[in-house]
């Protein structure tokens, strides 16, 4: 009898480990499908240079000029339909006398690259170009070195403003500025910028506000809204 039962209880303790050693194994795959989902790069945020940058010594500081417009990614029945996916070559905002050509941006740590060229602008590859569906999105300095960058203006645009991208296919987007905004970086809507759109959307943007020398960086960041409203 004894026996017997010291057999039952040997069974039962080994099931039970059993169990222990599955809820373990079952917990680390849990873990670690959390890590991997963890390890995708956060959307960009920030255009500021690290340390380059100087406030302009002439002119205004920028400014936003937030606008009652659509908000971004609610579409417009007059949109035409979206372009195929080819890198855009030159941007040129007529209302602020901006023509400039681009250089490619990626990541860097996780943050969005700037343009190497203080007077150019830069389109950020990972995401859309322009023309394509979704918010494609273009970055550019307000100063440097004390001196004015291609971006200096970009919160002068109001709604109704136009920009035009030409791209490597030899087709042109045309957008429509919705909006302006300006954000202090740690509350920059990373949403609004870079979330799915259901028609070809742009974001223009560069740094504002006031100018600390310690932390060499602006503390606002201008957002332009743009949706495209005509193709060549």
């Amino acid at each position: 009898m004894n026996h017997r039962l010291s057999r039952r209880r040997l069974l039962l303790g080994v099931l039970a480990t059993v169990a222990v050693l599955s809820c373990v194994v079952l917990a680390l795959g849990l873990w670690r499908d959390g890590d991997e989902s963890r390890a995708a790069p956060p959307a960009p945020s920030v255009t500021a240079p690290a340390g380059s940058e100087a406030p302009a010594t002439t002119g205004r500081p920028p400014t936003g000029t937030p606008s009652g417009a659509n908000p971004p990614g609610t579409g417009d029945d007059r949109s035409p339909t979206a372009l195929d996916r080819s890198a855009p070559t030159k941007v040129a905002i007529p209302a602020i006398d901006v023509s400039t050509t681009l250089e490619d941006l990626g990541l860097d740590d996780d943050v969005m690259e700037t343009p190497r060229d203080p007077d150019q602008a830069g389109w950020y590859t990972p995401g859309p170009a322009p023309g394509q569906r979704g918010p494609a999105v273009i970055a550019g300095h307000v100063t440097w070195n004390g001196a004015r960058s291609v971006f200096y203006r970009l919160s002068e645009l109001a709604p109704g403003d136009t920009v035009t991208v030409d791209r490597a296919d030899g087709r042109t987007a045309i957008f429509t500025v919705d909006r302006v905004e300006q954000y202090p970086k740690d509350e920059f809507p990373t949403v609004d910028v870079y979330r799915n759109l259901d028609h070809a959307g742009l974001r223009l943007i560069t740094c504002a506000g006031d100018y600390s020398t310690a932390e060499h960086r602006y503390a606002d960041n201008v957002v332009v809204f743009a949706t495209l409203t005509s193709t060549g």
